[in-house]
């Protein structure tokens, strides 16, 4: 589907809820919002709020936590 699609052009109709309907699949099966947007070729911010529309529940950022450390027994 992200083949077809130019870079920059506006995604409508059928083709918009393919699109959502694909990036939620991937992204429910673990694939993160920036390659999601480096493999479709478009934005982070455009990915994030396809997702969001299609009401997908985002998770959390991942990487170094802040706060209290889990306790080690």
């Amino acid at each position: 589907m992200a083949e077809t699609l130019k870079k920059g052009s506006r995604v409508t109709g059928a083709a918009r809820e393919k699109l959502a309907a694909d990036l939620k699949k991937k992204y429910d099966s673990g694939a993160s919002i920036r390659a999601l947007a480096e493999e479709t070729g478009r934005s982070y911010g455009f990915v994030h709020r396809m997702l969001s529309e299609s009401g997908v529940t985002l998770r959390g950022r991942g990487g170094a936590t802040r706060g209290k450390k889990a306790a080690t027994a």
